[in-house]
C-alpha cells in the first residue's frame, strides 16, 4: 500500500475545515510563506556556485554586517507577501522601521513579523540557517497597520514557524493546535508532512550555549552550566554540550531530541542579545505548543510586553523541566 502523502497545502486545508467560519485567508497566508521558503531554499542551496554569498559591505539596524543572502531573503519574503491583500503591515529584523503595505495594494487583517535569514553569518561555512516568522491579528483601527499592531506580546500570536535550510529544507509551524514539520521534496517541489504533532521531551540531555562567554556571565548562570557538567547518574548528568551557533539549528535539534538552549544576559549584553519579536516570541510559541517552555530567566517569554520592534531579551528555551530548573538557578533558588 502506498504511503499517504500530505502536502502542506492539504494539511492547511484540512485544518481549516475544523473552523466552519474560516474564510481561507489565513490558510492562504501560510501557503504564501511556504512559497517564499521554496525560493529562498533554491538560492541557499546554490550559494557557493553563484555570487550570492558573502557580505554586502553594509550594516543593518543592529550594527551587524549584512550578508547578500540576508538581503535576498528579505526581498523574497516582502515581495511574496505585500501584494496579496492579506497583510496590514510587516516588520523585519533587517529594517529599522515597520514595513507598510504599498499604497497600490489592498491591506488585510494580519501582521507579519520575520527574521529573513537567521544564522546568515554561517552561510559560507555551510552551516544550517533558517527563516523565522510569526503572525498576529491587526488590532489598530486605521485602514493600514501601524507600530501598535507590531508591538503585541508573544502570547497573542496566531501562528509561528521557521524554515531550516540544511541537509534538507524543513518548515515547522504551529497555528496553536500542535506543532507540525514539513520537509521539502525537491523532486516534486512540495513541502510534505514528515513530522506530525512534534512533542519535545519533558527533559533532555543536551545543553546549547556559547561557553566562550562564560567569564561574562553572572554567578548564577555559571553555577547552572557547571551543574550540568557534573557527573550524577541519578539526575541524568552530565549533559552533552551541543552548540552550532545558528539559533534555528540549535533549537530544531533540541525540539526533536530534548534539551535546553541558553543565550543569557552578560556583561557585554546586559539586556540579552536575541530579538524578542523575531526570534524569542515565535520560537517560544512553537516550543510551548510542543510541550516545552521559554523564559528570559525572569519572565515567561510570551508574557513580555514589547517596547520596540527590535527589543532584545535573554532566552532560555527547550524542554520544560530543564528550563524551569535553569530559572531556579538564575533566580538564586538552587
Amino acid at each position: 500500500m502506498s504511503q499517504k502523502l500530505v502536502t502542506i497545502e492539504r494539511h492547511i486545508m484540512e485544518t481549516q475545515r475544523q473552523f466552519p467560519h474560516a474564510t481561507g485567508e489565513f490558510s492562504a497566508l501560510l501557503y504564501d510563506i511556504a512559497l517564499a521558503a521554496k525560493i529562498i531554499a533554491r538560492e541557499v542551496n546554490k550559494a557557493g556556485l553563484l555570487d550570492v554569498s558573502g557580505v554586502t559591505g553594509t550594516t543593518n539596524v543592529h550594527g551587524e554586517e549584512v550578508q547578500k543572502l540576508d538581503e535576498y531573503a528579505d526581498a523574497v519574503i516582502r515581495n511574496a507577501m505585500d501584494h496579496t491583500g492579506r497583510l496590514s503591515v510587516m516588520a523585519s529584523e533587517e529594517h529599522e522601521d515597520i514595513i507598510p503595505i504599498p499604497e497600490q495594494y489592498e491591506t488585510g487583517k494580519y501582521v507579519f513579523m520575520f527574521d529573513p535569514l537567521d544564522g546568515s553569518a554561517n552561510i559560507d561555512a555551510n552551516v544550517s540557517i533558517g527563516t523565522i516568522f510569526s503572525i498576529y491579528r491587526k488590532i489598530s483601527d486605521g485602514p493600514s497597520g501601524c507600530m501598535e499592531d507590531c508591538l503585541q506580546p508573544g502570547a497573542d500570536q496566531l501562528a509561528a514557524g521557521y524554515v531550516i535550510y540544511g541537509s534538507s529544507t524543513m518548515m515547522v509551524v504551529t497555528t496553536g493546535n500542535g506543532v507540525h514539520g514539513f520537509t521539502l521534496d525537491p523532486t516534486v517541489g512540495e513541502f510534505l508532512l514528515s513530522h506530525k504533532n512534534i512533542k519535545i521531551p519533558k527533559r533532555g540531555k543536551i545543553y546549547s550555549v556559547n561557553e566562550g562567554n562564560f567569564e561574562r556571565w553572572d554567578d548564577e548562570t555559571r553555577k547552572y552550566i557547571s551543574y550540568l557538567k557534573q557527573n550524577d547518574p541519578e539526575t541524568n548528568r552530565p549533559y552533552s554540550s551541543r552548540y552550532i551557533g545558528s539559533l534555528v539549528a540549535d533549537f530544531h535539534r533540541n525540539l526533536l531530541y530534548g534539551g535546553i538552549f541558553l543565550y543569557p544576559a552578560d556583561k557585554k549584553s546586559p539586556k540579552g542579545k536575541l530579538r524578542l519579536m523575531y526570534e524569542a516570541n515565535p520560537l517560544g510559541l512553537i516550543v510551548e505548543k510542543a510541550g516545552g517552555y521559554a523564559s528570559s530567566g525572569d519572565d515567561r517569554i510570551l508574557d513580555i510586553e514589547p517596547e520596540s520592534i527590535h527589543q532584545r531579551t535573554p532566552l532560555i528555551i527547550g524542554s520544560y523541566d530543564d528550563v524551569k530548573e535553569a530559572e531556579a538557578f538564575l533566580r538564586g533558588k538552587r
